[in-house]
C-alpha cells in the first residue's frame, strides 16, 4: 500500500497510524482511522479494529522525556485497569519500540449537575489502586512508578519575594512553617495513592458506566491528597480552573475519604491544606507542562498577566491565596501564619489589580 508521507495519508486516504506487526496480529488491521486533537507531546487517533472494537491508538510524539512518559502512561494504566468497575479505558495492547498504547474508545458526555462528587469519588478508586508495595522492573514497560515530586526551596523564595513584592507582611514565622510544609508534603505515606498527575476536566471522561480517566504520562506514587485538592485549587495543572461552591466541595470531599476508607480499610494521611499551600507555592502551576521549569511564573505575573484556558495567571494565583486563607481559618493544624500572610496577599493583588474577577464557578458546557 503507498503512503503520501507529505499529507500524512495512506494510498486509500486514511491518516497514516503506527501500528506495526504485533500489534496487527494481535488485535487486526486498523480501519476507519480519523486523527484526533491532542497535545504536542502525543498523536491520537481514533479507529475501528476487527478484534478490538471501536479504540483510540497514541503515540507518544519523540523528544525529551518521551520514554519515561510512556513507561508512567502504561505503568499507571495496568495498576488501575485492574478496578472493577474500571476507571480507566481497558489497554488493549502496547508497541514499545514505537511508544503505542492502544486504548478502548469510550464515549464522553456532558458532566452532570454536581459532577464533582462522581469525580472525587472516581477519583480515590483509581487511588487505592495502588498496590502497598510495587515490584521491582523487570522490563521498560513494567518500571515502577517515580514517586511524586512536591515544592521545593526555589518554590518558598520565590513566593516569599512575590509576598514582599506586593507589599505585604512576612510573619517571622512563615518561612519556618513553609519547610515544614515542604518537608510534610514530600513524605510518602504509608499507603501510597496512585496518582494520575493531570487529573483534570478532558481527562476525565463521563460515561454512561461512571468516570474514567486518561492521559497517564505524569503517574506517580503519592499522597492522594495532593489531588483531591484539585477540587479546591482550581485544577492546578490545568487549562480549566473552577470554583464549585463550599457545600458542593465538602459533599466530594466526604466522598473521596469515605470511598478511600473503604478500599483500603485506611484514612487519608496528611491535611488538604498542606496540599492546597503546596500548590499555591508552586509558580509552575500557572503555566501548561512545555512551559515548566523554564521561568520563575510567580515573578514573571508581577511584570505580565497571561491566560491560560478560564483563567489568567493572576487570577489564579489570587483564588489560591483565597483559598488557603480559608482553609487555614478553618483548620487547628495548618500554619497559621501562612494564613495570615495569604490574607494579605490577596487583598493587595486585588488593590494592585482590581480588574480581576473570581475564576469561572463552571466548567465550559457541553465539553468538557
Amino acid at each position: 500500500m503507498t503512503t503520501d508521507e507529505e499529507s500524512g495519508t495512506r494510498g486509500d486516504g486514511q491518516p497514516r497510524v503506527p501500528f506495526g506487526a504485533a500489534l496487527r496480529d494481535a488485535l487486526g488491521a486498523p480501519a476507519a482511522v480519523r486523527l484526533l486533537d491532542s497535545s504536542p507531546r502525543s498523536s491520537v487517533w481514533a479507529a475501528e479494529l476487527p478484534l478490538g472494537g471501536p479504540v483510540v491508538v497514541k503515540q507518544l510524539v519523540q523528544g525529551p522525556g518521551a520514554g519515561e512518559r510512556y513507561a508512567r502512561e502504561v505503568a499507571g494504566l495496568r495498576v488501575a485497569g485492574r478496578l472493577r468497575p474500571p476507571v480507566t479505558p481497558r489497554l488493549l495492547g502496547t508497541d514499545p519500540s514505537a511508544r503505542v498504547l492502544v486504548l478502548e474508545r469510550v464515549e464522553h458526555g456532558a458532566p452532570g449537575e454536581g459532577w464533582e462528587i462522581a469525580y472525587a469519588t472516581a477519583l480515590a478508586r483509581l487511588h487505592a489502586a495502588a498496590p502497598a508495595e510495587v515490584p521491582p522492573a523487570t522490563d521498560p514497560e513494567s518500571a515502577p512508578l517515580p514517586r511524586w515530586s512536591g515544592p521545593d526551596r526555589t518554590d518558598i523564595d520565590s513566593f516569599l519575594t512575590l509576598a514582599r513584592w506586593l507589599g505585604a507582611t512576612v510573619p517571622a514565622g512563615v518561612p519556618a512553617e513553609l519547610e515544614r510544609l515542604t518537608r510534610r508534603l514530600g513524605r510518602t505515606p504509608r499507603r501510597p495513592a496512585l496518582l494520575h498527575g493531570d487529573p483534570c476536566p478532558g481527562n476525565d471522561l463521563h460515561t454512561a458506566d461512571g468516570i474514567r480517566f486518561i492521559d497517564f504520562e505524569q503517574a506517580s506514587l503519592g499522597n492522594g491528597l495532593n489531588e483531591l485538592a484539585y477540587l479546591r485549587v482550581g485544577f492546578p495543572t490545568c487549562w480549566c480552573v473552577t470554583a464549585a461552591p463550599e457545600p458542593l466541595l465538602l459533599a466530594a470531599e466526604a466522598a473521596y475519604r469515605s470511598t478511600w476508607r473503604e478500599a483500603t480499610g485506611t484514612e487519608p494521611e496528611g491535611q488538604l491544606a498542606d496540599a492546597c499551600a503546596g500548590w499555591l507555592i508552586r509558580g509552575d502551576a500557572l503555566v501548561e507542562r512545555a512551559l515548566r521549569g523554564t521561568a520563575d511564573q510567580l515573578a514573571r505575573l508581577t511584570r505580565e498577566d497571561w491566560t491560560w484556558g478560564t483563567a489568567t495567571a493572576r487570577q489564579r494565583l489570587l483564588h489560591r491565596l483565597e483559598v488557603v486563607a480559608r482553609m487555614v481559618r478553618n483548620t487547628d493544624t495548618a500554619p497559621a501564619e501562612l494564613g495570615t500572610l495569604c490574607a494579605d496577599m490577596a487583598g493587595r493583588v486585588l488593590t494592585r489589580w482590581p480588574e480581576l474577577r473570581p475564576v469561572p464557578a463552571r466548567r465550559p458546557h457541553p465539553y468538557p
